[in-house]
Order: structure tokens, then sequence, then C-alpha cells
């Protein structure tokens, strides 16, 4: 099981901060980045990945369809679990590659700890 943050990505301010503090409240750690583009340069920098990466689709500079190509073609991407997290305006399940759990915004934060518990259980450390 990885021991990192969790990476959350989308352009929303607000629901940044609330489901970083929503997770911090529950004992997980979390970041934030407002852009795939942004997020890849996080997760480049960092010493040690996120446990799991938290991602919206529809946003400006990156979106999250750009963020999963570029995470196609950067192994240390390529390794950590992703989760969307979306509105569900126009969702193409076969360019989020099979398997990839969907999270519905509003946000259920107790099927949100169930996919978060199944993918830590999934990755390697």
């Amino acid at each position: 099981m990885r021991t990192g943050p969790i990476l959350i990505v989308d352009d929303d301010l607000d629901i940044r901060e609330l489901l970083a503090e929503a997770l911090e409240g529950l004992g997980f750690p979390a970041i934030t980045a407002m852009n795939g583009l942004e997020a890849a340069k996080l997760v480049r920098s960092m010493a040690s990945p996120p446990s799991l990466i938290l991602l919206d689709l529809m946003m400006p500079v990156m979106d999250g369809y750009g963020f999963l190509e570029e995470r196609k073609n950067d192994p240390v991407l390529a390794k950590i679990p992703v989760a969307i997290i979306t509105a569900g305006h126009g969702v193409d399940p076969e360019r989020l590659g099979g398997g990839t759990p969907i999270i519905q915004k509003p946000i259920d934060v107790p099927l949100l700890m169930d996919v978060i518990h199944d993918l830590s259980a999934k990755s390697p450390s």
C-alpha cells in the first residue's frame, strides 16, 4: 500500500479545498492541482509520488483526458492509480481506459472512501 498524499486535480477551488479538508479529516494527507499540466509538473517534482490521483475531466489548460494521455507516456505517472471525479457531462469511457473508477459530483464520501481503499489495496508500494 502506498503512503503518499492523495492528489486532487480540479479547476474548481471550492471542490479542491472541500475535498482536501474532508480527506485530511479522515486521515488522508492531500495535495491539490488546478489542471492536468500543473498536476503532471507537481508529481514529477515530488520525491515520493502521490498514493492516488482524483482527477476531474473538464478543466482548462490540460483537461483530465489530456492528463491521462500524458500519464500513458510517463512511467512515474503511469504507476499512480487514478479515479475520475466528474459532474458526468460528456464522459467518454473509452478514453478513460478499462477499470478506471468514476465518482460523480457531488461526491458521495462513503463511495469515495471505498474507491480509495480499493485502489490503495491494488497499488504496489
